[in-house]
C-alpha cells in the first residue's frame, strides 16, 4: 500500500494557498460585514422590524405604501374566493355520474316505449 504522506503534504500546501481565497459563511467574523453600512448595528434591539415602539398614547404612522398594499391584499382574497367558490365543477366523478345518469334516464325511456 502506497503511502499517505504525499497526498496529505498536497493537500495541506493547496488548503494553505486557498484558505486566504475562501469565503466562509456569515463573513469569517473579522471586519465589517458587507451586507451594513457605517452606523448600522450589528445584533437587532429585538424589536420587531427593530422600530422603537411609539410613545404611550401615541399610534404609529402608516408609510405610503401600506393601505394600497392592504386594500390589495384584501381584493385579492375577495376575488379569490368568490373565483374559486364560484369555478364549476370539472371531475371526472361528476362527468361519469351525469354520464351514468344520463344511460339510466335513456334506458327508462326505452323500456316505456317497448311496454306500450
Amino acid at each position: 500500500m502506497p503511502s499517505l504522506k504525499p497526498f496529505a503534504a498536497a493537500a495541506n500546501t493547496l488548503r494553505s494557498r486557498l484558505s486566504p481565497s475562501l469565503r466562509t459563511r456569515g463573513g469569517g467574523g473579522h471586519g465589517p460585514s458587507r451586507w451594513t453600512s457605517p452606523g448600522h448595528e450589528d445584533h437587532p434591539k429585538g424589536l420587531p422590524f427593530s422600530r422603537t415602539p411609539p410613545p404611550p398614547g401615541e399610534s404609529r404612522k402608516w408609510e405610503d405604501w401600506e393601505l394600497p398594499c392592504y386594500i390589495t391584499s384584501f381584493l385579492t382574497i375577495v376575488i379569490l374566493g368568490v373565483g374559486l367558490s364560484a369555478k364549476p365543477d370539472l371531475t371526472i366523478e361528476t362527468w361519469a355520474h351525469q354520464k351514468a345518469l344520463e344511460r339510466l334516464e335513456l334506458e327508462a325511456a326505452q323500456a316505456a316505449v317497448e311496454s306500450d
